[in-house]
């Protein structure tokens, strides 16, 4: 069976990207209304809130490993109508009177719907686009993710009331179910597909780029404001640079690393990050923290694609889904640990401390990259990839 590498992106892929979008919507719709409900409307403890928050990053974790070999075996449609369904059935569950049992069903049912979501949505845009724009594919991706999630909130302050954002989550995941049975897979799962590892070595150095690439996510989510507040309180305007940066370069330059070596994108957008943080860490004013953040966000649009491309060029199509949700994994292990890190680094040493710390986390990713794109190879182009029937 041969991918049609031709497709390119025409309307079904763009529809691929809209399901995507609505999907990350409902979750973000969701999501700033958990913590106020869980404390104030169910009577949980701060401890509590945390608990049913993180819980989230622990289940979609877990579920990654299941998710890959269902999109692999099952097909890329199924596991991404099993994530839509599993957010659809949170946002229900969230309105039924179950307490703070209820939140963590919620948070839990969320946490596997979007690791089956973006696994499925994943595999699914690179073979719909074809391999060899495999880079741009995923950038796409992002944007629509990270449009999803960075309108969600705003919505959900819209609608006014938890219970309400809990109806657009359930509506959103509908609503992106019914886009999907008008979009055609290609993809056929082998009859009978061979036992593999639950891990293979080759996804080590992949998986451990990525997860150093995105220690200072958790650093920028949870400190960066009140880092900035001390230095011309330029914090939401800041953040809203760095996803605004992210957004835009994932959309318009997202297909670089298909059309110069994945190293050099790779390379050029950690350093750039650096830069960006070792700013960030500095204390500028407005301006320049306007600026810093901006950087980061610009450098931290390619590390993904480049390393995730790279990879995925390597990959046969039976196992695209199964490298997609490990390399998440990846993600999920280093953003959840570097989450304690950070917050243990900023109370003995200060917010700067912990931008400092992403910006060493840059070098471990530089050391894991040189696994990841060899050297001799970063002054070629990309290889051409040829779609093999079976």
């Amino acid at each position: 069976m041969g991918l049609c590498a031709a497709q390119g992106f025409r309307a079904q892929f763009w529809l691929l990207i809209g399901a995507t979008f609505l999907g990350f919507l409902g979750i973000g719709t969701v999501l700033p209304s958990i913590a106020p409900h869980v404390r104030h409307d169910l009577g949980g403890s701060d401890q509590t809130v945390g608990f049913v928050i993180g819980s989230f990053s622990f289940i979609a974790l877990v579920s990654r490993l299941f998710s890959g070999p269902l999109a692999d075996r099952r097909g890329r449609k199924v596991a991404f109508l099993t994530g839509l369904f599993s957010c659809s059935v949170a946002g229900g569950i969230y309105l039924l009177p179950l307490g703070i049992l209820g939140a963590y069903l919620g948070r839990m049912l969320q946490g596997f719907g979007e690791a089956c979501l973006y696994t499925g949505a994943a595999a699914w845009v690179v073979e719909m686009a074809g391999i060899e724009r495999s880079g741009q594919a995923l950038g796409y991706l992002s944007s629509g993710i990270w449009g999803g999630i960075s309108a969600g909130p705003v919505v959900g302050q819209w609608l006014g009331t938890f219970e309400h954002a809990a109806m657009m989550q359930v509506g959103a995941a509908l609503a992106a179910c019914a886009i999907l049975f008008y979009i055609a897979e290609d993809y056929r799962p082998e009859d009978h597909p061979p036992r593999r590892r639950l891990m293979p070595v080759s996804l080590l150095a992949p998986g451990v780029a990525v997860g150093f690439v995105n220690v200072h996510y958790p650093v920028v989510a949870g400190f960066l404001i009140l880092h900035l507040s001390r230095y011309g309180n330029a914090g939401p305007t800041a953040f809203s640079a760095y996803a605004l940066a992210i957004l835009l370069s994932r959309f318009f330059l997202g297909g670089l690393p298909d059309r110069i070596n994945p190293g050099i994108t790779y390379y050029g957008g950690i350093t750039l990050m650096a830069f960006g943080l070792i700013a960030i860490a500095k204390g500028p004013g407005p301006m320049g923290a306007v600026l810093a953040t901006a950087l980061l966000g610009f450098g931290f649009s390619f590390p993904w694609s480049s390393v995730a491309s790279t990879v995925l060029r390597q990959t046969p199509d039976g196992e695209r889904g199964s490298v997609v949700g490990f390399l998440s994994a990846f993600f999920d292990l280093f953003v959840g640990i570097s989450s304690f890190a950070a917050g243990t680094v900023a109370k003995k040493f200060g917010y700067s401390a912990a931008f400092v710390m992403s910006a060493a986390a840059l070098g471990a990713a530089a050391v894991a990259g040189r696994y990841v794109f060899p050297e001799a190879d970063i002054a070629s182009p990309p290889e051409p990839v040829f779609e093999t029937t079976r």
